[in-house]
């Protein structure tokens, strides 16, 4: 995988926030939502770094068997939410070379605008809500058809 700048040379003014009535996806646009998702990997990688520190330091030699079970199930939880975020980064990158590339922010069905609420709520939105919507109610029908 190539590797993402992790800056541009747009800079971004302290308090801006993007909106409805500025031009979509402005470089200051693509450099708020560029750090934005910067931001959110950097936290998944530094929760990830601390999970991997606590379960080196956790002991599973515990003599209790039901100590070592809730342990041994904690851990696997947290393997699981980890796993998650893994997943998640790679969404996250994704995000970050469409930024690059001048397609982050657009509907990979219709190519529209995709809503700057939905893009703050959820960056790594790839549809528009209304694609989003038409996509499950697809995939409800299918899956009841299958039951």
């Amino acid at each position: 995988m190539k590797s993402l700048p992790e800056t541009s040379s747009t800079i971004l003014p302290p308090d801006y926030k993007p909106t409805e009535k500025e031009k979509f996806m402005n470089p200051v646009m693509q450099e708020y939502f560029r750090q934005k998702l910067l931001r959110w990997r950097q936290e998944l990688l530094n929760e990830s770094d601390a999970t991997i520190r606590e379960m080196q330091e956790d002991n599973l030699q515990k003599p209790d068997l039901a100590d070592r079970a809730s342990l041994e199930t904690d851990h696997a939880l947290e393997l699981r939410a980890r796993d998650r975020e893994r997943k998640l980064i790679s969404k996250i990158n994704a995000a970050l070379e469409k930024i690059d590339e001048e397609t982050y922010g657009f509907c990979e069905e219709t190519g529209e605008p995709i809503a700057i609420a939905r893009l703050e709520a959820r960056p790594i939105a790839t549809l528009s809500l209304e694609a989003q919507e038409r996509h499950e109610r697809k995939e409800r029908t299918q899956r009841d058809m299958r039951e």
